[in-house]
């Protein structure tokens, strides 16, 4: 047996008033927290979508964690990465060196960051040659003096698969005549694009040899890049692995090359949260409205109640029931609705999009020309919490107001 007061909540949300008014705005109250509750859900699993895609790509081409020296570069990189690769979360570990150039085709000259890589190694820690456009990793052998560039990197130079450009290294070496750049002529056995601007326009593959060579590093490396098993734990492995490293030796992972990025896109997502939240509190109004007006239309069934002995406490508990029945019913609703359409948004988009004759993300001008959906369970939980505080929140003042009423105040004029 169910206590009165639920029963009586449970009646006065589902009965016909006398007030039609009261059902109507009751019902936009239960419309409006599905729509914020499905809004938030959906918006929310967008955003986690583009921040994992991001996520991936950066990482397509940086490394989970990397080991460089204090100084240039450093010696025994073998012994390095086999003592990272003798971690249990660590799945491989591959040298580089960086250095910056100038790369000129004609009269095109850009700059851009040569990372002197060993193919054999570097499929290991990257995934540069899952978005090879033209040519493979292969083609850079130690002597050919080969390149791979970014896709946006050889438009600019106006180079394809096969051509030559000259590189111009900054550190310079004396002649006769003064202080020279030294210049090297490559030939482009490959183009990738990872999506990413920062690496499409700025970044060249070379052999590790040909890289130690034009830059005089003799057997030198800037670093180890290393590709860890769960990338969430770099920060943890990171300082595991530093206790056990030389002490010339610098340890960081991808949460500090790219920690300015990563915080922006979750202050965003932290912000979208707050401005959806207040299609919810919208609601929450509605719903404060709704059982303002239904103590007012129900004064008189009050002062029975209270006549034949209920309670303050019971009062109020009848319309914080009623109220937080609008609040479950409208973030129920809102849960299935915003779950079915996060799941199925790489599906409703494009039919969206082909039946309006538009595309929202237009290949040519994003590179993520999809929008991408990852919704998190942890998320759609917070959100019904939120949105069922919210309405229980919305209930105290009406109910309080309705335990307030005095039974013979109300009945002086019935």
């Amino acid at each position: 047996m169910f206590p009165y007061e639920i029963f009586v909540g449970l009646r006065y949300t589902r009965a016909q008033r006398r007030n039609h008014f009261i059902s109507f705005i009751s019902a936009i109250s239960m419309v409006g927290m599905a729509l914020g509750v499905a809004a938030l859900i959906i918006v929310l699993s967008v955003m986690n979508g583009f921040q994992k895609e991001l996520r991936a790509r950066i990482l397509g081409v940086a490394s989970h964690v990397q080991i460089t020296g204090f100084e240039r570069g450093f010696n025994g990189w073998e012994e390095v990465a086999r003592q990272a690769r003798a971690h249990p979360e660590v799945l491989a570990a591959a040298p580089y060196a960086n250095a910056q150039a100038l790369l000129a085709e004609g009269d095109s000259v850009q700059g851009a960051m040569v990372r002197g890589i060993l193919p054999e190694l570097e499929d290991g820690v990257a995934d540069i040659a899952r978005h090879m456009r033209s040519g493979n990793l292969a083609a850079l052998k130690p002597g050919a003096f080969n390149v791979i560039l970014g896709v946006e990197l050889a438009r600019a130079l106006g180079v394809h698969l096969g051509d030559k450009v000259v590189l111009i290294a900054p550190q310079g070496q004396v002649t006769p005549a003064g202080i020279l750049p030294r210049i090297k002529q490559f030939t482009v056995a490959g183009i990738f694009e990872v999506g990413m601007f920062e690496y499409d326009a700025g970044l060249a593959l070379t052999h590790l040899t040909d890289a130690q060579k034009l830059y005089r590093m003799d057997q030198q490396v800037s670093g180890v890049r290393l590709k860890l098993r769960d990338l969430f734990e770099a920060p943890r492995i990171g300082r595991e692995l530093a206790r056990g490293l030389r002490a010339d030796l610098l340890v960081q992972d991808w949460t500090q090359g790219h920690a300015n990025f990563f915080r922006a896109v979750q202050i965003e997502k932290n912000v979208m949260f707050l401005i959806l939240t207040l299609i919810v509190a919208v609601a929450c109004f509605n719903i404060v409205s709704t059982l303002v007006m239904a103590v007012t239309d129900k004064q008189a069934d009050i002062a029975i109640l209270r006549t034949l002995g209920a309670s303050p406490r019971s009062i109020m508990k009848i319309f914080v029931i009623q109220g937080a029945l609008i609040g479950m019913i409208g973030t129920l609703v809102g849960v299935v609705v915003g779950v079915l359409i996060a799941v199925n948004v790489s599906t409703l988009v494009p039919a969206i999009e082909h039946a309006l004759g538009i595309q929202f993300l237009r290949a040519d001008v994003y590179y993520i020309s999809e929008l991408p959906s990852d919704m998190h369970w942890t998320d759609v939980g917070t959100i019904a919490v939120t949105s069922l505080a919210l309405s229980l929140l919305a209930t105290l003042y009406p109910s309080y107001r309705a335990a307030r009423v005095q039974p013979a105040q109300a009945l002086r004029y019935e």
